[in-house]
């Protein structure tokens, strides 16, 4: 018959090793919510430093005294947030980034191996990748507008273009970076190459791959913000730019700040796919630990 009282006897008893372990855990936790008072604190000290630099109208080489305060750009906030032109710019400017960040994933991703792997396939189209790649994506705009029927679709691949490249070269490098070693344990074993490919090449990329997801994202944005801005019709980018244009400054920093804010969500959930998709990887506490053992 078990008891409470004979399965905590039976029970092993907790070495130093356990108490170690359970160490890092309860101050993981404990940090979390330092590192978060942390970082809302400092996004404070910035609001403040601007509400003071406004409100004082200080001009210490750069000019503060024309610069909306942060009171304004809150209650411009507040009015955009309760009309529906808001929200339409926001799903438009993200239907956009998603749509042209998705196609140069599974392009760069699938075209990085191709060119890793293959000598043949890296001869005949790096040349033309590695002409094109130098050009900025924003510099594509006439391009665009000559070659595609719709605004609409010449923003997108302006959109792709900028993601394609970061993603194609970091998917590359990390595939010749892969040891050898790997690849000629399972062909040993009798793998062939596709499941080289999907369980060697694949999972020892991803590291390398969402950085370059990272990368893209960011520059993904850059671009599509600016394209908007040239020849859209609706999204954050050309709502920030005519509200420029008629000098509405709370209304250009409101776009600014949710340019900021939709990007950071968008990085956030890159990071966090690829932390979820490599947690078989060792880390680097967890090496420096197992080295001082």
């Amino acid at each position: 018959m078990s008891t409470p009282a004979l399965d905590a006897a039976l029970a092993p008893a907790a070495g130093p090793a356990d108490a170690a372990e359970a160490e890092p855990a309860r101050s993981g936790r404990a940090a979390g919510p330092r590192r978060w008072a942390v970082r809302l604190g400092s996004l404070a000290v910035v609001a403040g430093l601007w509400q003071w630099l406004t409100a004082a109208d200080a001009r210490v080489g750069l000019r503060f005294d024309r610069l909306p305060s942060p009171a304004e750009v809150a209650a411009e906030l507040g009015r955009q947030l309760g009309t529906s032109i808001y929200y339409l710019d926001l799903a438009q400017s993200m239907m956009r980034i998603l749509t042209g960040f998705a196609l140069a994933a599974v392009a760069g991703i699938a075209l990085g191996v191709l060119v890793a792997r293959s000598r043949w396939a890296g001869d005949l189209l790096l040349p033309p990748i590695e002409v094109v790649r130098p050009i900025p994506a924003i510099a594509l705009v006439p391009i665009a507008i000559l070659v595609f029927p719709s605004d609409e679709q010449g923003i997108v691949f302006i959109t792709f273009a900028a993601a394609f490249f970061p993603i194609m070269v970091s998917t590359r490098h990390a595939v010749r970076a892969l040891p050898t070693l790997w690849e000629d344990a399972v062909r040993t074993m009798g793998g062939g190459r596709a499941h080289v490919l999907w369980n060697v090449v694949l999972p020892g990329t991803l590291p390398g791959v969402f950085g370059g997801l990272s990368v893209g994202m960011g520059v993904a944005w850059i671009c599509v913000i600016s394209a908007e801005m040239i020849s859209g019709e609706f999204g954050v980018g050309y709502r920030t730019w005519h509200a420029y244009t008629v000098v509405d400054y709370p209304a250009v920093l409101v776009g600014m700040a949710s340019i900021g804010l939709l990007g950071w969500i968008t990085s956030a959930a890159i990071e966090l796919v690829g932390r979820r998709l490599t947690r078989w990887l060792p880390r680097v506490g967890e090496d420096a630990e197992g080295s001082s053992r």
